[in-house]
């Protein structure tokens, strides 16, 4: 048999070879809402790289799966809604343009816990996207206002002169905003919530909205196979 260097360095890096939090679903709170947040703030306090760090799947014109990371900006635990933003011209937005539904995922290692949540995807009022670019950072709104995400690039140096662009035009105009930028809400038919273990006894616990995605969401709620 031939060496199989990728094999054996990624056998050599055994999954959830640590001491990992309990989970208990029979003392979980009763909506998925409010258990994503209290995983969220225990990821938080101990130090969780990133935990607001989602991978966002969509699905193409011609129904192939696209995902990339984007940064979870929002949860509405009373109607079940995580919030994102994007240019509505970049590639995710023009899928969600034609077929609104979505997938994200988390995954925080330090924890060995896994969300999962899917569902439909509306987008927000003109009004809130707007405040919500104005809520970024100059260096956020500067780099969003470069537009263009996804298309050709000639060179790294085209990249800075459409920022210094955009920084001077911030200077001018400091309530400028991105015309593509929008605020969109996932609204969860489905949340899943999974806790590793070393000895594989992992524990998952599924979410199902057993309201309409327009009402105050509610929950049924069901133990998994591992």
């Amino acid at each position: 048999m031939p060496d199989r260097p990728v094999a054996e360095l990624l056998l050599g890096r055994p999954p959830m070879d640590r001491a990992l939090p309990t989970f208990e679903p029979d003392r979980t709170s009763t909506g998925a809402g409010q258990l994503f947040v209290e995983w969220l703030t225990e990821a938080v306090a101990v130090g969780v790289a990133d935990p607001q760090v989602v991978t966002l799947s969509t699905v193409d014109a011609d129904g192939a799966p696209d995902a990339r990371v984007v940064v979870l900006r929002d949860v509405d635990v009373h109607n079940g809604g995580w919030m994102f933003a994007a240019d509505a011209d970049s590639p995710k937005g023009r899928q969600l343009a034609v077929r609104p539904e979505a997938a994200m995922t988390l995954y925080w290692p330090r924890q060995g816990r896994q969300i999962r949540i899917r569902g439909h995807v509306r987008q927000d009022a003109r009004e809130v996207s707007a405040s919500e670019f104005l809520s970024r950072s100059a260096v956020s709104r500067s780099a969003a206002l470069v537009g263009r995400q996804s298309e050709p690039m000639g060179s790294l140096a085209a990249y800075d002169v459409a920022v210094r662009e955009a920084e001077a035009l911030l200077e001018d105009a400091p309530d400028a905003v991105a015309p593509g930028h929008t605020v969109y809400w996932l609204l969860a038919r489905e949340v899943e919530f999974w806790q590793g273990s070393p000895d594989r006894r992992h524990v998952r616990l599924l979410y199902v909205r057993n309201s309409p995605v327009s009402a105050p969401a509610s929950w049924t709620r069901t133990l998994l196979w591992p």
